[in-house]
């Protein structure tokens, strides 16, 4: 289960009692968040600075590869339909 609350990311997120305030303004806990699930430079990534940046990366990367395979059966299936039509009209 998920806990309610907030998290924060980017530089100020780093400041020194800036999570001190946010759980005293918004009367709930808050926890800095940093970039999970990654590979390569791990060691600098994994860093609340970078967790907004990847986060709208891997949004922008999961969209194009689910609308690439959505155009790859639109296609395939446009050539399987053109293929049984070819077929239907020469036999």
């Amino acid at each position: 289960m998920i806990a309610a609350g907030i998290v924060l990311t980017g530089g100020g997120a780093k400041m020194d009692g800036a999570i001190e305030l946010a759980e005293e303004v918004f009367n709930m806990p808050v926890r800095l968040g940093s970039p999970q699930y990654v590979s390569g430079l791990v060691d600098v990534v994994r860093n609340p600075i970078y967790a907004t940046g990847l986060a709208c990366c891997c949004s922008a990367a999961r969209r194009r590869a689910m609308r690439f395979s959505a155009n790859r059966i639109e296609s395939s299936a446009g050539l399987w339909e053109r293929m049984k039509n070819w077929f239907q009209g020469n036999f």
